[in-house]
């Protein structure tokens, strides 16, 4: 896991903040968090925990899990398998059977290469493995495509 390098966040959340036309009282309304805690934050004298982080990262429209890395919460390496992870799941271009397939061909494309699956990997590959509640196709399915090959066609 990365060190801990609170100074490095703080200065960084004030950029976002200022990015982003905020206040610290703004921000700190938004997030619920109190306007001296979010100071020491910003000044390197608090560790957030990572529910403060989420909501910091929601006010300021960034990613959290950048946060979560510039904290020392999660490695570089989680958040871009996390994000990756991210992006598969918001396609709203394929539907939920094909994003499942594509996370378990990254998953094995990343255990073939000596990297471990992440938390939410085998989650994603244990929701797969029955028969969905709703067998039949759902608007955007592939008709047929999740159909088991033994059914005979003929009956």
């Amino acid at each position: 896991m990365a060190s801990l390098n609170v100074g490095n966040l703080g200065e960084y959340l004030r950029e976002q903040r200022r990015a982003a036309q905020l206040s610290l009282r703004q921000l700190a309304d938004a997030t619920g968090v109190s306007n001296p805690y979010l100071s020491q934050i910003e000044r390197g004298l608090r560790k957030p925990s990572a529910d403060v982080l989420q909501q910091v990262a929601k006010a300021l429209r960034i990613s959290a899990e950048t946060l979560y890395v510039r904290a020392g919460i999660l490695d570089e390496r989680e958040r871009e398998e996390l994000e990756t992870r991210a992006v598969i799941l918001a396609d709203p271009s394929i539907n939920e059977r094909q994003k499942n397939v594509l996370l378990q061909i990254y998953d094995s494309f990343r255990r073939e290469n000596g990297f471990v699956p992440g938390p939410d990997a085998d989650a994603d590959a244990d929701s797969d493995a029955g028969p969905r509640k709703d067998a039949g196709p759902r608007k955007g399915d592939d008709a047929g495509a999740d159909a088991t090959e033994d059914q005979d066609p003929h009956s």
